[in-house]
């Protein structure tokens, strides 16, 4: 989970946050089952929170129940459903944006310079699992400071996406879009922002 978070996280959040970044660098296949048992004595805790957890991550898509196979990883969207959920996820973001922008302050660009230095030195250390966690976190921000209920509608579609963080590849891009998101939402700039982020979606 993202150290910059300022928002106080419950065990179960935390594991969620973990598994769900797990998924998305590519330490779990949809071929291993997900194990309650296992998970509880990886994370030290009873099976309810990682029940509740396993729950929450079914709800957004990332986990599936099959029958005679136990919870697995989803399987990724078609492309035709990928697009979709992509261009839901940009108009989000752009509304989001729009709204929050002008009610931004000093301590919002300090949040989001300091997910973006992490963010670098992840890219610097082409670490998978960090990099998947501060990308979401940094556009996670602008949506929660729009409003908390587009929040839950955002992850879920984030997660459902199931983006393969393990083949990225371009982290001097990766840094590059994500300066010049901040850069200009440290401006104020709408539209520089919106084209920055619909350059950083795809």
């Amino acid at each position: 989970m993202p150290i910059v978070e300022q928002q106080v996280r419950s065990l179960r959040e935390q594991i969620v946050d973990t598994l769900r970044s797990e998924v998305l660098c590519g330490v779990w296949s949809n071929e291993v089952p997900v194990r309650e048992q296992a998970l509880a004595e990886r994370f030290g805790v009873s099976r309810g929170p990682i029940r509740d957890a396993l729950l929450q991550l079914s709800r957004e898509g990332v986990l599936v129940y099959r029958p005679n196979k136990g919870v697995r990883i989803n399987t990724p969207p078609v492309e035709s459903e990928r697009q979709m959920l992509q261009t839901m996820r940009r108009e989000m973001e752009t509304y989001c944006l729009k709204r929050c922008l002008d009610q931004l302050n000093e301590a919002d660009d300090e949040q989001l310079e300091g997910i973006l230095a992490e963010l670098t030195r992840a890219c610097e250390r082409e670490d998978i699992r960090a990099i998947a966690d501060y990308d979401l976190a940094l556009h996670r921000l602008l949506v929660r400071r729009a409003s908390g209920e587009l929040e839950v509608i955002w992850q879920s579609i984030t997660s459902r996406l199931l983006m393969d963080y393990s083949r990225i590849d371009r982290f001097d891009e990766i840094i590059a879009e994500h300066k010049a998101i901040v850069s200009a939402i440290k401006h104020r700039d709408f539209e520089a922002a919106q084209k920055a982020l619909q350059e950083n979606i795809i």
